[in-house]
């Protein structure tokens, strides 16, 4: 019996995030289907096309643009958390690993300042503007 779970589990820990990758990707996939089915209820229900066309607007996933700035300061802080932790239970890699950590925070900060988004959102308030 031992022999069999011994053996069983490098397939269980091989498959895991197959498993996991696969429930994600299935209820992910849900939810979309169920949005578009909303949205086709919907739409048959409604008489105006300018108001099936400002529906689907509101409707569709909006990618907001990446804000370098947070981003940068939430990984400095972790970097940082990491480099105090290894200094006081002297684990020495820890330190190594904390700073580069923090360094990346560093880095997505300037990156945030150098690249603002200001101008994306600028602009989608303009056309917002333009349209009525």
């Amino acid at each position: 019996m031992e022999s069999t779970l011994a053996l069983g589990i490098p397939y269980v820990a091989i498959l895991m995030p197959v498993l996991l990758l696969l429930v994600i990707f299935f209820f992910n996939n849900r939810s979309q289907k169920d949005k578009y089915d909303t949205m086709i209820e919907i739409s048959k229900n409604i008489e105006d096309p300018s108001e099936i066309k400002d529906l689907l607007e509101d409707l569709q996933e909006k990618k907001q643009p990446i804000d370098y700035r947070r981003s940068g300061v939430i990984s400095l802080f972790v970097g940082l958390g990491l480099f105090l932790f290894g200094t006081v239970s002297s684990i020495g890699i820890l330190k190594g690993v904390g700073l580069l950590v923090a360094a990346i925070g560093v880095g997505s900060i300037i990156a945030g300042y150098l690249y603002p988004n200001e101008s994306a959102e600028i602009t989608k308030a303009v056309e917002d503007f333009e349209k009525k």
